[in-house]
């Protein structure tokens, strides 16, 4: 297991903690994260040592540790420019700071898994000799 890789990784995922709270909008939130996503797949492909899958699964759950921390601390500032987190918060019979708590792992867990299978495939293709 590559901890040091995984932490360097997951400072993406910080810094877009940061910037969805004051600079990245939710309309293009999605793409942000794709293209994170997908530059952290190929860097765990390449150097990952073989546990591609496991290394992407982890780096989505330290991922949802530094956004979720990030989006309760500047919750204020988050919910002005995310309208439609405000409304579902608004139905939810819960503090928005302890959904946040329980929802992020489980989005972390997810975008792992998404993380995990792009690496994998991006060790594949990475192996791929063009004949």
């Amino acid at each position: 297991m590559n901890w040091p890789l995984v932490f360097k990784l997951s400072l993406f995922g910080l810094a877009m903690a940061i910037l969805t709270v004051f600079l990245i909008p939710a309309t293009i939130e999605p793409i942000c994260w794709l293209v994170v996503f997908i530059i952290c797949a190929f860097v765990i492909a390449r150097q990952g040592g073989g546990h591609n899958f496991r290394h992407g699964l982890l780096l989505g759950i330290v991922n949802s540790v530094w956004i979720t921390a990030a989006h309760a601390l500047f919750f204020d500032q988050y919910i002005a420019k995310h309208q439609a987190e405000a409304q579902a918060f608004a139905n939810v019979p819960i503090a928005p700071r302890v959904m946040m708590a329980i929802v992020g792992p489980i989005i972390g867990v997810v975008s792992g898994i998404v993380i995990g299978i792009l690496a994998v495939i991006a060790a594949k293709l990475l192996r791929t000799k063009p004949s």
